[in-house]
């Protein structure tokens, strides 16, 4: 598995709609939308220092995505970000934290699937955890999957929504496969993303990564895509074909939770040299150096707080 469960979470709080309960407490409604139908939108948020970078862009991809699945009643920034601090200050958390944000359709009044029966507002759940970058920076393999992620005439990628059973499928294939994740393909044929990140290929020391027409628009990966150029690396959108990821001189993929992560192996095939790449090494440190110096500050730096 590539994430490990760490006991400085044994007694963590969460926020739901205004209430901070032990992890142990259920929060949820039986009748919330989320429950119902995966009727949420989320974001992954990390915080480096009492900083959290992105922040700006997470919440207005949270809010896209909300007004594209027509919630009402979307909570403003100011509030979001309160109940963002008031979680990871009844958790005493400072760093090396990552943040699941949540806000769902809201509790219905009885069981359906017409938004007409939600009328009390949406529900916000604010899940923080002690929580390294969950992949092995040694390298990791990925195996393709027979599961396709849909295109915007399915399922528009655009909206980050909770429904992740396409990819919980092909993390299932994955795992059965012996890989540490999935290599997902869109409807045509070309590569989209893996079940969880964005991916890169380095190919003649230039960065290529597909388009986003079945797969959510990154923030680590729009971050890589200015700061690449930024420092002599060109990167270009383009399709990838599976056979251009296995020729690849290296790959990497990009997420919140991971940040940047070497793959060294694709379909049993031994990617470049088989180990981390220095242009996959440089991006990495390039990438950790400007979020960490340029989240959006919410705490203060505490006299004592637990080490990441």
């Amino acid at each position: 598995m590539l994430q490990r469960y760490d006991s400085r979470n044994d007694d963590i709080r969460y926020w739901v709609n205004g209430e901070l309960l032990h992890r142990s407490r259920p929060g949820l409604s039986p009748f919330d939308s989320v429950v119902q139908g995966g009727d949420a939108v989320w974001e992954g948020l990390r915080l480096y220092r009492g900083a959290i970078y992105g922040l700006t862009e997470h919440l207005a991809r949270l809010r896209r995505s909300a007004t594209a699945l027509g919630f009402t009643d979307v909570p403003g920034d100011d509030f979001l970000v309160d109940a963002l601090v008031a979680t990871l200050k009844a958790n005493q958390m400072y760093d090396g934290v990552h943040v699941r944000l949540t806000l769902t359709r809201g509790v219905k009044v009885t069981s359906g699937m017409d938004p007409r029966l939600n009328r009390s507002g949406p529900t916000l759940i604010v899940l923080a955890e002690f929580k390294a970058p969950v992949y092995d920076t040694s390298g990791l393999r990925l195996a393709t999957s027979s599961v396709r992620r849909p295109g915007p005439d399915v399922l528009d990628p655009k909206i980050h929504h909770a429904n992740l059973l396409n990819s919980i499928l092909a993390k299932i294939e994955a795992t059965a496969a012996g890989a540490d994740d999935a290599l997902m393909l869109d409807q045509r044929g070309f590569v989209a993303e893996t079940n969880a990140t964005h991916l890169f290929a380095v190919v003649d020391g230039a960065l290529v990564t597909p388009w986003t027409v079945a797969c959510p628009e990154g923030i680590t990966r729009e971050t890589v895509l200015k700061l690449a150029p930024a420092h002599g690396v060109a990167a270009t959108v383009r399709d990838i074909s599976l056979a251009e990821m296995y020729t690849a001189d290296e790959v990497f993929c990009t997420g919140t939770m991971g940040e940047i992560a070497a793959v060294t192996v694709i379909d049993g095939r031994e990617i470049g040299a088989g180990k981390v790449g220095p242009v996959t090494s440089r991006i990495a440190r390039l990438y950790q150096e400007h979020a960490a110096a340029n989240g959006v500050r919410l705490l203060d730096e505490p006299a004592e707080h637990p080490e990441p």
